[in-house]
């Protein structure tokens, strides 16, 4: 019994000495192999902590939105649940319940918002939650190789910013979008559209998700089990909402889904090599729209949709299909759902520096799953380089916001430039599919 226990030991330091014998012979490949990606991740995110810390102590805090956020919230806290009549120092409240309750949460913690510092170090917690999410979606795709991820966290000055010197509401709804995202990969379907559907009451941005994951619902369950899981997104939004619903429900559809809302020309990321008549007219946003809406359903009928298949197949039930439909990897997951979000950023109406967190997790992702061989890793960097860039010039300037489109547009061509996501299945478990590739 005791020479059995003493010879598992043996295996298991031998094996354990094994391990790091590989690692140190190929430590000069350990930025260059995906599946280092978890040890790589793991240095960055304790490095990060102490990031966060220097920034919020020696990094002076800049008052944008959150004293509006406060007001908005103070107001239902003292028994006001008519959407029309809520507002802060910055205009009104136009975003949904869920907003409401977490930062009225927020609100106690901070001493009535007052205590800006407190604030900070939550915000720095919510950053390193979304970063741990996000490495743990490279770390099941090992698409990436390990030394990007420098860029997606410790290289972005805006990034930071957005998290823990400006408090926006942006990086809460991402946080809960990259948590329903890893359910999703987990296969926990109707946990992760309930947190999707959370992350859409805190900021409708994230519904730019919500193309690629009907898609991804449809190719898994078919319509009749989908729509359970619709519900569900529906029901949660409409219990969230249901105290301002029961008090002035056109009040707050109007406020808190406003599609239409006007946004401001001195703000604008994207559009500033445009004329302001042009940016804010409303032939100009019906006409990023349709562009929008033709481009997904391209990507749907012709990048997502397996060659050959009737869209219409994706109705039935997976079994009753006449092709059966393998699961989806992963990967396919991923970049279905990060292309829907990409597409929706290309054809915004105008990109405020907040919203640069919409999607600044996702690019590595887009750029390495690009069909074009010749994009070298030295031009996928200079891509993201030029992306900070952009985000980074304030106020933009004519040849930022170019430079931001010309990205955007190499990017789409890329993923256009890819093998259909469902090219070349022929079946078999999620397990067999999802073999580490080599960046």
């Amino acid at each position: 019994m005791a020479g059995g226990a003493k010879k598992k030991s043996t295996g298991q330091a031998s094996r354990i000495w094994g391990s790091l014998r590989t690692l140190w012979q190929e430590k000069h490949l350990i930025l260059f192999k995906a599946e280092y990606t978890f040890l790589v991740a793991a240095v960055l995110w304790f490095l990060e902590i102490g990031i966060n810390v220097w920034v919020i102590r020696k990094v002076a805090y800049t008052e944008i939105d959150w004293k509006a956020y406060m007001d908005e919230v103070e107001g239902v806290i003292n028994g006001t649940y008519d959407y029309t009549q809520l507002k802060g120092d910055t205009g009104p409240l136009v975003y949904p319940a869920g907003f409401v309750y977490i930062f009225s949460v927020l609100y106690y913690v901070t001493d009535h918002g007052v205590n800006i510092r407190m604030g900070q170090y939550l915000f720095a917690a919510f950053y390193l939650i979304n970063l741990l999410l996000v490495f743990r979606i490279y770390h099941r795709t090992q698409k990436v190789p390990p030394y990007v991820f420098f860029f997606v966290c410790c290289a972005s000055y805006r990034i930071h910013s957005i998290f823990v010197l400006r408090l926006f509401n942006d990086p809460v709804a991402m946080m809960l979008l990259f948590g329903a995202v890893n359910l999703f990969l987990d296969g926990r379907w109707m946990l992760g559209c309930g947190l999707y559907s959370l992350a859409v009451s805190v900021k409708m941005n994230v519904l730019l998700f919500a193309p690629g994951l009907l898609f991804i619902l449809l190719w898994e369950f078919g319509l009749l089990k989908t729509l359970p899981k619709l519900c569900l997104c529906a029901a949660i939004q409409l219990l969230l909402g249901l105290p301002f619903l029961l008090e002035n429900p056109v009040g707050y559809v109007s406020r808190a889904f406003d599609l239409g809302r006007q946004f401001l020309f001195k703000w604008t990321v994207n559009w500033r090599f445009l004329p302001e008549e042009v940016f804010l007219s409303r032939y100009f946003h019906l006409a990023l729209l349709g562009a929008h809406l033709l481009t997904l359903l391209l990507f749907t009928f012709r990048r997502w949709k397996r060659p050959g298949e009737s869209v219409t197949a994706l109705l039935k039930d997976p079994a009753n299909r006449l092709q059966p439909s393998p699961k989806l990897t992963a990967n396919q997951m991923v970049l279905v759902l990060f292309t829907s979000n990409f597409i929706g950023m290309c054809f915004s109406r105008s990109l405020h520096y907040q919203f640069y967190v919409w999607y600044f997790h996702t690019l590595p992702y887009l750029l390495w799953s690009g069909g074009v061989k010749k994009l070298a890793h030295l031009l996928r960097v200079l891509i993201l380089g030029l992306i900070e860039l952009s985000w980074n010039t304030y106020p933009s300037t004519i040849y930022s916001s170019a430079a931001l489109h010309i990205c955007h547009l190499i990017i789409l061509v890329s993923l256009w430039l890819s093998p259909p996501i469902t090219a070349g299945q022929q079946g078999g478990n999620r397990e067999s599919q999802e073999k580490p590739k080599r960046a």
